[in-house]
């Protein structure tokens, strides 16, 4: 017999934790022979399910399980559709959050299923492939699952193929929480995961009851032991992995554990991993700061949770935050330039208006973090939420991701203007392509929202909004809505376009409207020539003639200085990159010394 853990991901880059525990857990603790009858296939929501399925197929699996999530519910659910034509025989389980509520529910209106687990998995599935392929034990003595027997009562492990769903059986008896040290280390050969985020967790649960969140209904946070910790996260250092993401829910939320861990990140950094934690700014203790003070820059980045800067929004989801206290220590954290930080907002809200999420969303982007995520609630089943929907008017889609579709305080055609604005923060703000344009343009708007909110206007006055471009397109839509706001500064505009153009890359093709490189080639020649005998800037490039150097650097002409006449010479250095912001080092430069 043979068992597919299937995971179909979000993205390409992301590996799933929940499918890889699962058969870790069973080779550590089962038969030795379970490990090699139980396999691991990873797709992506953006397949053709026809593709997917093709896969599935040639693998033929005696039973397949997906790990089921509000992005990928709805495409599982269409897959195991013609799953059941193709392989009438192999049996289906599915297992996650999203398949974990009202199971009994999901049997029902779709009887391709056989079998759901409930809850953290591992333990259970240890104990089927007892039943399955050690053939020990019994479906009713297995704690988190329910099942399908036959009409005539038969267990679903003996159904006869095509027999007509029946009854639906469970074990309301949920497994016993795992201690966190007995979960295996997934990632022994990290080889196998090249050119992916891995993702790992050192606790489980979370002491927060934010009402749209599901990890506020486990409120046992259990951690594993610091040492073993640093054990496994020596792995990833010595393989020089890329990114580390920790999956804990408010990773500083016990301050002995988190500091032992940053210690040792900070006194092994290997000058390559970078590692993502999910974070509670206002509980970080001034020893927490100075240790993150002395990060390597790019080593570590965080993600903190505002959502609001409404308090009584804020109160109504149990969420207990100081707004001010967040913008203090990321403000702190933002001085030392040295870790990328994601700020979160939620649109639709309790008690969020239209006019009430404006403010949020200055307040949070003047705190200027790296990236600033425009979410928008989704109402997870399960959740303090879905109970308080109807209390506070919110309409939400019926189908996964669930998203919130209008409030007592928010229109739809408001979620759909804040969609618009989203769309324009993602382009031209959290891509840091275009910073330094967005910063002169934010002088001429009464707010940041207000930037982005006429960005929004203009791309749907051009009537494209939606549309993919590339990132020559993007440049081109921003310098034509920039000369539109202000026709005064056109000038000053096309230089900070030109700026963030090589700041980015060295672009070997020029918009048309910029200055023609002709007007200052012997200029340019000059400077390298003597860059090749001198090294003044360019310490790095030793070996390299001045043609060459001229290639791989990029020497720029500005006839502008902080919008007024003032030309200068400004070198792009494409070795030498901000680890936060992947900006080349550019330096102003004097090309008549």
């Amino acid at each position: 017999m043979n068992i597919l853990l299937t995971a179909v991901n979000a993205k390409y880059i992301h590996s799933n934790l929940a499918v890889h525990s699962l058969r870790a857990y069973a080779a550590a603790y089962g038969d030795s022979g379970y490990k090699d009858q139980i396999e691991v296939a990873e797709f992506t929501i953006n397949q053709y399910e026809a593709v997917i399925l093709q896969e599935i197929y040639r693998k033929k699996p005696d039973i397949l399980a997906f790990s089921c999530y509000i992005w990928n519910m709805r495409l599982v659910l269409e897959l195991i559709e013609d799953v059941r034509l193709v392989l009438p025989e192999t049996k289906i389980w599915l297992g996650g959050p999203e398949a974990s509520y009202d199971g009994e529910a999901l049997l029902r209106s779709h009887p391709e299923v056989d079998l759901i687990l409930v809850g953290e998995g591992e333990r259970t599935f240890l104990r089927l492939m007892d039943y399955y392929l050690g053939g020990r034990g019994a479906l009713e003595q297995i704690p988190g699952i329910l099942w399908r027997e036959t009409a005539e009562g038969r267990r679903e492990a003996e159904a006869a193929v095509g027999a007509l769903p029946g009854v639906i059986r469970q074990n309301r008896e949920l497994a016993e929480y795992l201690p966190m040290d007995e979960l295996p280390f997934v990632y022994e050969r990290p080889e196998d995961f090249t050119n992916k985020i891995l993702y790992y967790e050192s606790s489980r649960g979370c002491p927060f009851s934010c009402s749209y969140c599901l990890s506020s209904i486990d409120k046992r946070v259990r951690f594993r032991s610091p040492e073993l910790v640093k054990r496994e996260l020596q792995v990833f250092l010595d393989h020089r992995v890329p990114q580390v993401k920790f999956v804990d829910r408010t990773f500083n939320c016990d301050h002995r554990h988190a500091m032992e861990i940053w210690r040792y990140i900070l006194e092994h950094d290997n000058g390559v991993t970078n590692f993502h934690f999910e974070i509670e700014a206002d509980l970080l203790r001034p020893e927490e700061l100075e240790l993150l003070g002395r990060m390597r820059p790019g080593l570590v980045q965080l993600e903190i949770g505002v959502q609001s800067a409404n308090e009584q929004t804020l109160e109504a989801v149990h969420r207990r935050t100081d707004f001010g206290k967040i913008a203090e220590v990321v403000k702190q954290i933002s001085a030392r330039h040295n870790i990328h930080q994601h700020l979160d907002l939620i649109a639709g809200l309790p008690y969020e208006a239209y006019e009430s999420f404006r403010r949020s969303f200055d307040m949070v982007y003047s705190l200027h973090p790296q990236e600033l995520q425009l979410g928008f609630l989704k109402v997870l089943k399960g959740s303090l939420m879905e109970a308080d929907a109807e209390q506070y008017g919110i309409v939400y889609s019926l189908r996964p991701v669930y998203e919130v579709l209008r409030t007592r305080w928010l229109s739809y055609g408001e979620v759909l203007r804040l969609k618009a604005v989203e769309e324009m923060l993602e382009v031209y703000y959290n891509s840091q392509q275009f910073s330094h344009t967005i910063r002169a343009l934010e002088e001429v708007f009464p707010s940041p929202f207000a930037l982005y909110e006429a960005l929004a206007d203009f791309y749907e006055r051009k009537g494209t909004p939606g549309s993919a471009y590339s990132r020559a397109q993007r440049l081109e839509y921003l310098r034509e809505f920039a000369h539109e706001a202000d026709p005064k500064r056109g000038q000053w505009y096309d230089e900070q376009l030109i700026l963030d153009l090589y700041l980015r890359e060295n672009a070997k093709t020029r918009p048309e409207w910029a200055e023609d490189p002709a007007l200052y080639r012997e200029e340019r020649a000059a400077f390298y020539r003597r860059e090749e005998e001198e090294r003044r800037y360019l310490k790095d490039y030793e070996g390299y003639n001045w043609k060459q150097l001229g290639k791989m650097t990029h020497l720029e002409h500005f006839s502008l200085r902080n919008g007024e006449a003032g030309g200068h010479w400004i070198l792009f250095d494409y070795r030498n990159r901000d680890p936060l912001t992947k900006d080349a080092s550019a330096r102003e430069v004097n090309i008549n010394r």
